[in-house]
């Protein structure tokens, strides 16, 4: 177990889906608290909650016990339930389909096997601090990417 304690908040959001997409992560460790968001032009929102996620864990600079929230149950089902039998199958579901974001997938258990993460769900949109910061940092994310155009 890590001396290193991080609590993470992760969102991804989408305006049409697909469409413009915008993904935002808070980390906070003790008093220091870091925000770092983005957007991608054609995505889709499963795309930027597991961008969310990548991204946050990528921004650790060494082995963290991490708490980590999220309002995907689509990543949260997948890191923690689907992802073990899509590698065993070579990347295909249960009904021998290709997984879809195959790529994130890839990037997100590459980026978890160096943490010591607890992965917990959160209600959207329900007053949880940490998740309604990151709901808003992704669409003014999402904002800046339209406001270029």
């Amino acid at each position: 177990m890590s001396e290193h304690r991080v609590t993470i908040h992760t969102d991804g959001a989408c305006s049409g889906n697909p469409g413009p997409g915008g993904w935002a992560a808070l980390l906070i460790a003790g008093t220091d608290r870091k925000e770092v968001s983005g957007a991608d032009a054609a995505t889709t929102n499963n795309r930027m909650e597991l961008t969310a996620v990548i991204r946050a864990l990528g921004s650790l600079k060494r082995r963290c016990t991490v708490q980590l929230y999220t309002d995907s149950k689509y990543v949260l089902q997948g890191i923690t339930e689907w992802l073990p039998n899509w590698k065993a199958r070579g990347w295909r579901t249960a009904s021998r389909a290709p997984v879809k974001n195959q790529d994130l997938w890839e990037l997100l258990d590459a980026a978890a096997s160096v943490q010591d993460i607890q992965w917990h769900w959160v209600k959207g949109h329900s007053g949880q601090e940490g998740n309604e910061c990151v709901d808003r940092l992704a669409n003014l994310a999402i904002d800046r990417l339209l406001a270029r155009r």
